[in-house]
């Protein structure tokens, strides 16, 4: 047995063992977290997001730049760059100056991947845990830790407000996180696409991938502070799932894809259409936000999708349908479209979402 084949061989065992964890977790979350829709709880005690000018208290922006720059959104670079959660800021600190702060589960679940190599990530040590909430699987993360707190393994059941480990500042960029902007970056995230590991090897072959599933390119993000809000507003009437579906939209797409995960993963995000159940599904027209969330899927028949700019496109796997413009403008960092000689394209990051959601 040669030296590379025993290398590669090692390579694939392990990418296996990998993938049949995962699957073993996602299972359990199918078939285990079926508990009516809890409320969401804060990750830390930081609290100050539910007061009044409250959101310097509660959020730590980045280096030199204002507190809405720790926020969700295009709030960076002056608005180019997407930031995907919320960076909560410490409110308990050691005499060294390093925070304290407990991190805590923010609803019942089932802890789904931990990273306890702080070199492997820009996240440092992280872990992300997994929710049925009002029947959407909704995923959390926490990210930034000190420390995972001793015992939590992928598989285990959390009760939310049940301590995941203590607020740091790990992380692997060049520049690090000072003790001033010490925070949990807390995410709430969809998963897009339970083969994301084959995709990943097809696609870069030639790049790492340390998390398997829980890659951060395979999590796309709701904004937290809203689903905070909107829960504190509407009391026993909020519902995760409806929040959900009236998500802005950015665009939409047709897919030339009738078979892909997140049609059963997310199967409430699915609208019904008659005609197309009775002649056949040929694709699904799919409403995305600007950072690439689809919340509405239609299936369309062939007869649907025959005429004017589909036609022109047959061979086309993904068809852009329309631009919500003003939303295009209020959030550019996304990068899904853009506009050329008068005309809306799909940009390759736009390509690249799609291709992601439909392996």
């Amino acid at each position: 047995m040669s030296a590379a084949w025993s290398v590669a061989g090692r390579a694939r065992c392990e990418l296996r063992a990998r993938w049949l964890r995962s699957v073993a977790v996602l299972a359990l979350l199918g078939a285990a977290v079926r508990a009516p829709g809890q409320p969401f709880h804060l990750p830390t005690a930081n609290r100050a997001l539910f007061e009044s000018g409250g959101g310097e208290r509660f959020l730590v922006g980045t280096t030199g730049k204002p507190w809405t720059s720790g926020g969700f959104g295009c709030v960076r670079s002056d608005g180019r760059q997407f930031h995907e959660g919320l960076d909560i800021r410490s409110v308990e600190r050691d005499r060294h100056g390093e925070p304290l702060d407990p991190v805590l589960a923010t609803a019942d679940g089932v802890v789904a991947y931990i990273n306890r190599r702080p070199s492997l990530s820009n996240y440092g040590n992280y872990i992300v845990l997994g929710h049925r909430v009002h029947g959407l699987e909704v995923y959390s993360l926490y990210a930034h830790l000190r420390e995972v707190s001793a015992g939590l393994k992928p598989g285990h059941p959390v009760t939310a407000g049940q301590a995941l480990g203590v607020m740091g500042r790990t992380a692997n960029t060049r520049e690090g996180i000072s003790r001033e902007r010490a925070h949990v970056h807390f995410e709430l995230d969809l998963l897009v696409n339970e083969r994301f590991e084959a995709w990943f090897r097809h696609r870069f072959p030639k790049q790492r991938n340390d998390h398997g599933v829980w890659n951060g390119q395979n999590l796309v993000g709701l904004d937290p502070q809203q689903v905070f809000l909107e829960q504190r507003r509407l009391g026993a009437r909020f519902n995760l799932l409806r929040l959900v579906q009236n998500q802005t939209e950015l665009c939409r797409v047709f897919v030339r894809a009738t078979q892909f995960p997140w049609l059963r993963r997310y199967a409430a995000l699915v609208r019904s259409n008659p005609r197309a159940e009775r002649e056949g599904v040929a694709g699904y027209e799919v409403a995305l936000t600007f950072n690439g969330l689809p919340f509405e899927l239609i299936p369309r028949s062939a007869a649907e999708v025959g005429g004017g700019r589909q036609a022109a496109s047959k061979g086309s796997r993904f068809l852009l349908l329309s631009v919500n413009e003003a939303e295009a403008g209020r959030n550019p960092c996304g990068k899904l479209v853009t506009r050329r000689g008068g005309r809306w394209e799909l940009t390759w990051q736009g390509q690249l979402a799609l291709e992601r959601l439909t392996y």
